[in-house]
């Protein structure tokens, strides 16, 4: 239900169509947070809690409540905050119509509504994630594992070196490829990671330090492969859908 708008990433200048994601309300009708059509997004440089949430009203009951703020995830490794519409304030000696007595959603002692639940494909919070500097190769593989232990992958093995498969990282359910060179990742590699993953029953994920090839970020698209890129402090972003939809379910 939520209405398509063009996003131009400022960093690449790649236009983009995106669609708001759509959450139930208390009452069961779909809610989507009403985008603001025209205004320029925000590339995100730093998380925190607060900015990660918006206030939504239901159209329906018109309960107000705090979703998830809309984000976009660029090819070039962009993470983009989409501008929302602000919820209109109520007439003077008016009371917003909420889901508690308050006139606003409790809030826990990390800051989010405790009435509202987090998607029902979403991990509980997790602790905020600690990167490790990346100064050669063997310390990108490394902060690759950290980062998918972070995500609740267990008993990550690692290869002592360079593996002839390109496999760096393994864990139940789990393959990873971690590319530390300076040219961006090809449609062959991200391939041949899928071909690994599908053998072992597991998902293929892709880490990358100088981004993704056009086709293979199209392709990582079609198959499902979590694309990651990662900068020298060692934090991973999300590239694509697939790794976005990682991020919210975990392990």
């Amino acid at each position: 239900m939520g209405e398509n708008v063009p996003v131009r990433c400022p960093a690449c200048r790649r236009q983009h169509t995106f669609t708001p994601p759509v959450f139930p309300c208390a009452c069961g009708e779909p809610v989507a947070p009403p985008l603001l059509r025209g205004a320029a997004p925000e590339r995100i440089t730093h998380r925190t809690w607060t900015d990660a949430w918006v206030t939504v009203r239901c159209g329906s009951c018109g309960r107000q409540g705090q979703w998830p703020q809309p984000e976009l995830g660029c090819a070039c490794g962009v993470v983009l905050r989409i501008p929302v519409r602000p919820v209109p304030r109520p007439a003077p000696g008016t009371r917003p119509s909420t889901g508690t007595r308050a006139g606003r959603p409790p809030a826990s002692a990390a800051g989010h509504p405790t009435h509202i639940p987090l998607p029902p494909t979403a991990a509980p919070p997790r602790p905020k994630f600690r990167p490790m500097t990346i100064r050669t190769a063997r310390d990108a593989v490394t902060a690759a594992a950290l980062y998918l232990k972070w995500l609740g992958f267990r008993d990550i093995m690692q290869s002592p070196e360079r593996p002839a498969s390109g496999i760096d990282l393994r864990a139940p359910g789990m393959v990873a490829q971690v590319d530390p060179t300076t040219r961006p990742a090809g449609l062959r590699d991200v391939e041949c990671l899928w071909l690994h993953g599908l053998s072992a029953s597991a998902v293929g994920v892709f880490f990358s330090l100088a981004g993704y090839a056009d086709d293979a970020r199209a392709r990582a698209d079609t198959l499902g492969v979590p694309l990651f890129v990662m900068d020298l402090t060692g934090t991973p972003q999300p590239v694509n859908r697939p790794a976005d939809e990682l991020i919210s379910t975990g392990a």
